[in-house]
This record gives structure tokens, sequence and C-alpha cells, in this order.
């Protein structure tokens, strides 16, 4: 891996960071982060299936009440730097960038008791009049906030290939599979979680058509959305219908009379 190779993926990992409370162009998107480091590294396609697969297995994992949870980006782009510079694969890339992933709870706890501090001292130069020196001290934060990024992911790249391979070398056979298979699993607790957010009593009958059509018939991706954003439409409409209909327009199953 080279040095310019290190700066930009350190780069983009601090971008990530501070894109979440500035300009929020998406680049704090586990995908994006995958593809980003993906591109430096001469492997999008790499970096893209890592991303993908890092973003369903976060998938249904919020952050509540100011809770701190694993940075998943930060795993993609470890794991996408290490999988393109050892080609080991992704379950290297794993091996390494997940347990980074859940160091970074620690930093982002450390950011937000630094962060109180920050807040604390804001508020007291508001009352006391000094905007100018406020208007400086609001821009630290952020900058911070990047480094609690950037520091892990630079000094996972800047060890270099040699060392992570030493690393993965002593690692069992038996850990490395472990995650490979959890590699396949995790995205379908990722995406079981995020059920749980959804109305699927409601509309149980969708998931159901989605799984004949992607296990059965085969149906690629993008007809499976295409389908669905149908049925969406089709809901919406008769939803519509049936809110501005007068009473007893609607029969019992809750389909509109012809008109």
């Amino acid at each position: 891996m080279t040095v310019i190779q290190i700066v930009l993926i350190t780069l983009i990992a601090y971008w990530k960071m501070t894109d979440t409370v500035t300009l929020q162009l998406f680049a704090f998107n586990t995908i994006v982060c995958g593809w980003l480091v993906g591109l430096v590294m001469g492997d999008p396609a790499t970096g893209l299936y890592i991303g993908a697969t890092m973003q369903l297995m976060s998938m249904g994992v919020v952050a509540v009440g100011g809770s701190s949870m694993p940075d998943y980006p930060v795993a993609a782009i470890i794991a996408t730097a290490i999988a393109c510079s050892t080609g080991r694969g992704m379950e290297a890339g794993l091996a390494i960038g997940i347990p980074v992933a859940m160091l970074g709870v620690n930093f982002d706890v450390i950011y937000k008791i630094f962060n109180g501090f920050l807040m604390h001292k804001e508020m007291s130069l508001i009352e006391n009049g000094k905007f100018a020196s406020f208007l400086r001290l609001v821009k630290v934060s952020p900058v911070f906030y990047g480094l609690c990024s950037a520091l892990p992911v630079f000094l996972c790249v800047a060890v270099g290939p040699t060392v992570v391979n030493a690393v993965l070398d002593f690692m069992p056979a038996w850990f490395t599979t472990g995650l490979s298979i959890a590699g396949g699993v995790l995205p379908g607790v990722g995406m079981a979680m995020l059920l749980m957010y959804m109305p699927l009593s409601k509309y149980w009958s969708f998931l159901i058509i989605g799984f004949v059509l992607t296990a059965y018939l085969g149906v690629p991706v993008l007809g499976v959305g295409a389908v669905g954003l149908a049925a969406a439409y089709e809901v919406y409409k008769k939803e519509m219908r049936a809110a501005t209909a007068p009473a007893g327009a609607v029969s019992s199953l809750g389909d509109l009379e012809d008109e």
C-alpha cells in the first residue's frame, strides 16, 4: 500500500465522520465508504461488495438517544483496504475491520464526553455575548469528530500488509472460517432486524411475494424492487382514496366500490 493510498483512505475516514455533522453528502454511508476505498485501491467492485455486505450487517441497527454503536463504515473501509492489499478476500478484511469497528464505540464515547464540555463552554460564551469566540469554538467539534474514525483507520492501514498478513497467519483456521460464515449470516440478521421496524404483520403477503420472486423465480433485485414500487404505489392510491371517500363508500375488505 503506497503512502498516497494511506493518506487518501485516512481522509475518506475523516470525511465520513465529519459529513454526518456538516454537509451530509452521504459519505458516511457504508456502501459509499467501501466503494471509495475500492477506487483508491484500484478495485471498486470489491469495495462495493464489502461495503454492501457491511451495510446489510448494520441494517436495523440504530443509535437511540445518543447511544454508541459499532462504526460499520470504518469496518468497511478497513476491510476493503486489507482485502485489496493482501488478496485474502473479504473474510480477512472482516477479521481486522469488525474489531476496529467495535473499538470505535469507545472513541465515540470519548468524543461525546469531550463534546459535552465544548457545549457548556459554548453556552457560556453565548451568555456573555462573546459570539465571535463562540463561532470559532463551534468549529472545533467536527474536527475532533473526524479523528474518531481517521485515527483507527490510519493505524490499521499504516502498518502495511506485511504486519496484517502476519496477524492473519497467526489466527487459527477455525476463526477465519467462522468469520467467513458470519459474513454470510450477518446480512440475514441485519435484514431480520430491519423487518422488526416495518409493519410486517400488515403487509406480510408482500414479503412472501418478494421471497418467491427471488428464491424460486430468480428475478434480480432490480426486478423485485420494481414490483415492490408498483405495489407500494397501488397501496398508496387505495389509502388516499379511503381517506377522502365519504362514509360507506369503502367495503369491509377496504376496497372502494367502482365509480
